[in-house]
């Protein structure tokens, strides 16, 4: 008996190379033939998922997508084959993929304190540009059937911007993924902007309020909580980057509940989307052994180590939960109300 088929949208957290793990998890999930993907809204790592994604779909369905995605973090990591950030000797004898004992690293973390990517990269290069001129069909991307949702930061503002399919360039996608301390403000329509992270990670409220949709499956890269308390200089900052970056997003999730909650005690019908949202998590535990460092290790075998485990929790994700969607929440986003 073939399985009723399930309007889905996806939610993508940014990470540089950590947005690995969200490939595994859409890979996993693009084998499910009952699943059909409207949109996805994505920042920094995930809008490149996103856009790559929607971009393969246009191409050739679901394995279209897939062997996208695939290609994309494939030149991703030849393009980081010469990356001065390595991992030393004992790191990779130790199978640790963190970068903190790495030279170059350190030394470029410890000048980025000093100096201003304007000061130490004036021409504004990004290796990211070569990568996404070439796998990804823009032109093809603006009439893909999958809704795009792509986040960044107006700097002068400090608000959020989404764009959407027609206007996704190469460019949005850098400023979504543009830390201030390592690149320069990307300019669009004569304003700059910053990482979408720190203003929705990701943006929930498009996909809420513009798709049929009524399924948000959310998958974090950043962990809400982590054990212990961070004692030295990475650990500390680290630590400070992820609270920041999930912030806007537990701040959005309360929102949602707060209106669902009023939504379902109106009678006139008002706030209908709000009241048939429901939310989904993939759970993502390797992030809590992974530190900043390693968002910037490219190495394929980190990168493959990644996507595996993304596979796996989506794989843990449809056994569970599989047959709850389109029919009811998974992740309680009411518990946020009671926290307050």
């Amino acid at each position: 008996m073939e399985r009723q088929r399930v309007l889905v949208d996806f939610a993508l957290q940014g990470g540089g190379s950590h947005g690995a793990f969200t490939w595994g998890v859409l890979d996993r999930f693009l084998e499910e033939k009952w699943l059909d993907i409207e949109g996805v809204s994505g920042t920094s790592a995930g809008a490149m998922n996103a856009a790559v994604l929607a971009d393969g779909f246009a191409a050739g369905g679901a394995e279209g997508a897939r062997k996208a995605l695939e290609t994309y973090w494939r030149h991703v990591s030849e393009a980081a084959r010469f990356s001065p950030f390595k991992r030393t000797l004992l790191d990779r004898m130790l199978g640790r993929w963190s970068l903190d004992h790495s030279p170059m690293f350190i030394m470029v973390d410890t000048v980025s304190r000093m100096f201003s990517p304007y000061q130490l990269n004036p021409s504004g290069g990004n290796a990211l540009a070569p990568i996404l001129d070439k796998e990804i069909d823009f032109e093809r991307l603006q009439n893909s059937p999958i809704k795009v949702f792509v986040t960044a930061t107006n700097v002068r503002t400090g608000r959020p911007r989404v764009f959407r399919n027609a206007d996704i360039t190469p460019e949005v996608l850098m400023a979504s993924a543009c830390l201030p301390t390592m690149f320069q403000a990307v300019e669009i329509d004569g304003e700059p902007y910053w990482d979408g992270g720190y203003s929705g990670n990701p943006t929930l409220a498009p996909l809420v309020g513009e798709l049929k949709s009524d399924d948000t499956i959310l998958i974090p890269i950043n962990p809400v909580e982590r054990p212990g308390t961070p004692k030295t200089p990475h650990e500390i900052l680290n630590r400070l980057n992820e609270v920041s970056f999930n912030a806007v997003l537990i701040k959005e999730l309360k929102m949602m509940a707060m209106l669902r909650k009023n939504a379902a005690n109106l009678s006139n019908g008002e706030g209908a989307e709000w009241a048939r949202m429901r939310v989904h998590i993939v759970r993502n535990p390797v992030m809590n052994k992974l530190g900043f460092s390693s968002k910037l290790n490219a190495e394929w075998d980190f990168l493959s180590m990644l996507k595996e485990e993304g596979r796996k929790s989506a794989d843990d994700f449809l056994v569970a939960h599989g047959d709850d969607l389109g029919k009811t929440s998974t992740l309680d986003i009411d518990q946020l109300l009671a926290e307050l």
